[in-house]
């Protein structure tokens, strides 16, 4: 028999004994009556109706729904599970049910390959932070977004610049441009007259457009006609093109003239003597083992000692002869091999200015 129907029969009841109750109104408290009265429709009202037990269809731990006629201790606040059909067998979930999402990036943590980005940042669709231009720098790191495809960046995602020029290296057409050397758009030092001689090398800045000039960037001076005379090797180089390399070695480290190298200075000596306007140039090369500062002077040197020779043995005039060591900074041939190293450590003798044989 269902609670209301039990109501219903203990009324009939109440309303037959009537009188009854009206002799106990006599005898018995009122609040007594009334309680005796109202007391079949609370025990209906506390008729028990069975309650399924709540489910837990992903098997997390958080029911789907919450009687709390179920739980009648409350040992634990219940929570509906929000994500009941979603959550994969065995993955962490919060107290309503849903997968952890520690860095609240809205990729759950079993999914997301960067945990702990930082909050309020974008990311992709396994939870890592956005990469434009592909470059493995985040967006939100990256100092040079759009960088093109392939190009090696630094941690700031910005393109690599071995030479501190400001041009990096992927448009760099110069590259090795020597520290606060003044660069072009193409990474190349500066050449303001256009000569072919970069500004920081430049000894003659705002030479006339079209003007010969020499490796300091200065305008040949003008030509002198000479008496026709049968021109050896050193004469013939000096008098067409300028310029001779000297076969003079010294020994490691060492700035002494070996004997063995004395005619070839003294063939010089001969072509300086039969023209005596001419004036020279000695220039020190070494290759770039060493230090560069160490290179310069240990070239200056060699070539002092060449002009020494010259002066003290021939007669030269030391007004004649100018010595300067470049060092390493002017190679003729990669330093990348030996064969390469051993061209790079040279004597050279310049002419200060030009002639022209009669023919």
């Amino acid at each position: 028999m269902s609670g209301k129907n039990q109501g219903l029969g203990m009324l009939r009841f109440l309303f037959k004994r009537i009188k009854e109750l009206d002799i106990m109104k006599k005898t018995l408290p009122t609040a007594f009556v009334f309680i005796a009265f109202l007391f079949p429709f609370v025990l209906s009202s506390c008729a028990h109706t069975s309650t399924p037990v709540p489910a837990d269809s992903d098997k997390d731990g958080v029911l789907d729904n919450y009687d709390y006629r179920y739980d009648q201790h409350f040992v634990k606040r219940q929570y509906y599970d929000k994500c009941p059909t979603s959550t994969p067998p065995g993955v962490e979930v919060d107290q309503y049910g849903c997968p952890l999402d520690t860095d609240k990036d809205a990729v759950p943590d079993y999914l997301d390959k960067c945990p702990g980005t930082p909050a309020g940042i974008k990311v992709i669709d396994n939870g890592c932070p956005l990469d434009s231009d592909g470059d493995n720098v985040p967006d939100y790191l990256d100092k040079c977004p759009g960088t093109p495809a392939g190009v090696k960046v630094l941690e700031n995602g910005c393109p690599l610049d071995s030479d501190g020029d400001g041009v990096p290296d992927y448009l760099d057409k110069c590259p090795g441009t020597p520290a606060g050397v003044k660069a072009d758009k193409n990474g190349c030092p500066l050449d303001s007259d256009g000569d072919g001689v970069p500004d920081y090398l430049d000894k003659c800045s705002g030479t006339p457009a079209s003007a010969k000039v020499d490796q300091d960037g200065c305008p040949l001076p003008v030509t002198s006609k000479i008496t026709p005379h049968a021109a050896g090797a050193m004469e013939r180089g000096i008098m067409e093109k300028g310029r001779v390399k000297l076969d003079i070695k010294f020994d490691f480290d060492k700035a002494v003239l070996k004997k063995k190298y004395h005619p070839e200075i003294g063939k010089l000596a001969d072509v300086m003597t039969k023209y005596p306007d001419l004036k020279i140039t000695l220039e020190g090369h070494t290759d770039n083992v060493g230090k560069l500062a160490y290179n310069e002077r240990l070239s200056q040197r060699r070539v002092d000692a060449v002009k020494k020779y010259l002066v003290e043995k021939f007669g030269i005039e030391a007004a004649r002869l100018n010595a300067k060591g470049y060092g390493s900074i002017r190679p003729i041939a990669s330093n990348a091999t030996k064969a390469g190293r051993q061209k790079n450590r040279r004597v050279e003798a310049a002419a200060e200015y030009t002639t022209v044989i009669n023919k």
